[in-house]
């Protein structure tokens, strides 16, 4: 196992990892920036090292100062988390060359998952169903236009190398076609250094559920059940839950066995999350995979028991997962909220200082959160400042527990997203489980 992890990311995340660790014996080096250097990740850390200003491609984009600060520390692997340097293969593969652990997939599986159009590619030749649409990267608008008129309208335009609803544009008719490529081209360039482009057929009033898989190096692999992301704005997750309401034992079985598939065609090690569109009929389609620890892995911990931060750790310490799929036992409903320092009405991030900071308890509540008071949220990163997650005996008990939960929350300084979600948690649509990606937000 190893002595010291260097931890490459920032708040809510950074203070999770760093908890595993101590719980693990292990020594925790948090990399920071200047703008995070008063964050409670730095102060709970075993150590501290700054790589940078606050503009993340100083710093935590920097691949030259991370690696030079686990170097530096002394320490053996270096953590991730999510976003950031996360799914950067290149990065993985620097690790690989200095002798320092990446926490998380090899370089070739974090490669074909990351290229959106081979990894469709690698899920059909899987035998895992995907949306219909261009056999690869796009050579261009011409391209696009026979695509989409063979498949018909509405298509979804997307960048090859995206994620985080970046580079991506539905478009309903051919009239509309070439503003969105260009839209799409510019974003894909100025977010992932890549125009590069591909197309599906955009399945209407669909669901978004994700399956969670765990793999080792002697080829073990399990999944942790799924999980219903489809409360979201502008492609934003916002709330997830697992498992899914609503939804057949058939299709779940199916969209198990599938996620299973996809991760052994890359020979998959580590925690990754297999993504689904699911339509009203129950037919899924393969989208991508998310080759590292999802913002909403509480929700399956919740629901398993199962660390999967501790499971990433020792899956790259090269320990064999220790459990077949018999083994994984699921209980009860957990709802994940997340809180942004955004205006609740129009989705406007809200930096500053918080004032004051009290987050919800009681039974089955769990709070993810780098906040305290005197905290001055930068202008700088994502707005994420806490997650509420809660665990309930089923469906109905965990949204009257979240509602209580997100009552009692107090934020003060910044506005947040609690009352939009409180608005989401007696919406009728949601309240029922029969809701879909476009219904919840136009809805909310």
């Amino acid at each position: 196992m190893f002595h010291k992890i260097l931890i490459a990311n920032r708040g809510e995340i950074a203070l999770r990892i760093l908890r595993a660790c101590r719980e693990m014996g292990i020594r925790a080096v948090i990399a920071h920036s200047t703008a995070d250097a008063a964050s409670l990740p730095v102060r709970l850390a075993d150590e501290s090292i700054c790589i940078g200003p606050a503009e993340s491609r100083q710093s935590y984009l920097n691949i030259p100062s991370i690696i030079s600060a686990a170097a530096v520390t002394d320490s053996e692997a270096i953590h991730p988390g999510y976003g950031l340097l996360s799914e950067n293969a290149a990065f993985a593969e620097i690790c690989r060359a200095c002798g320092i652990t990446f926490i998380g997939p090899s370089p070739e599986a974090i490669r074909i998952m990351g290229d959106k159009a081979q990894a469709r590619e690698t899920a059909r030749q899987a035998g895992v169903p995907v949306v219909p649409g261009s056999d690869g990267v796009l050579r261009g608008l011409d391209e696009a236009q026979r695509v989409a008129d063979s498949i018909g309208y509405p298509v979804m335009i997307k960048a090859a190398a995206g994620g985080g609803g970046r580079g991506m544009r539905i478009v309903r008719e051919r009239e509309a076609l070439a503003r969105a490529w260009a839209t799409c081209q510019s974003e894909a360039t100025k977010a992932f250094a890549s125009g590069e482009l591909y197309l599906e057929k955009f399945v209407d009033e669909a669901r978004h559920v994700e399956v969670q898989v765990l793999g080792d190096r002697n080829g073990i692999r399990v999944h942790l059940g799924e999980r219903d992301c489809s409360v979201q704005r502008r492609h934003q997750k916002l709330l997830e839950e697992s498992p899914a309401p609503t939804i057949s034992a058939e299709t779940r079985a199916g969209l198990c066995k599938a996620a299973l598939a996809v991760a052994h065609a890359v020979n998959y090690v580590s925690a990754g999350t297999v993504e689904f569109l699911v339509d009203r009929e129950g037919r899924y389609y393969f989208i991508e995979m998310n080759t590292r620890i999802q913002v909403e892995h509480p929700v399956t911990e919740m629901v398993t028991g199962i660390d999967l931060v501790r499971e990433q750790i020792r899956l790259a310490a090269g320990e064999s997962l220790g459990y077949a799929q018999g083994a994984v036992q699921m209980s009860g409903h957990a709802i994940e909220c997340r809180v942004n320092a955004e205006d609740p009405e129009t989705f406007v991030p809200s930096p500053g200082r918080i004032t004051a900071w009290v987050p919800p308890g009681g039974p089955k509540v769990r709070v993810d959160s780098h906040m305290m008071a005197g905290y001055t949220v930068p202008p700088h990163y994502d707005s994420l400042i806490a997650k509420i997650i809660v665990h309930g005996r089923d469906r109905a008990e965990a949204i009257a527990r979240m509602h209580r939960a997100l009552a009692e929350t107090i934020v003060e300084g910044v506005k947040t997203t609690i009352p939009y979600h409180l608005k989401l948690l007696s919406d009728p649509a949601f309240l029922s489980g029969e809701f879909t990606l476009p219904r919840m937000e136009r809805n909310l």
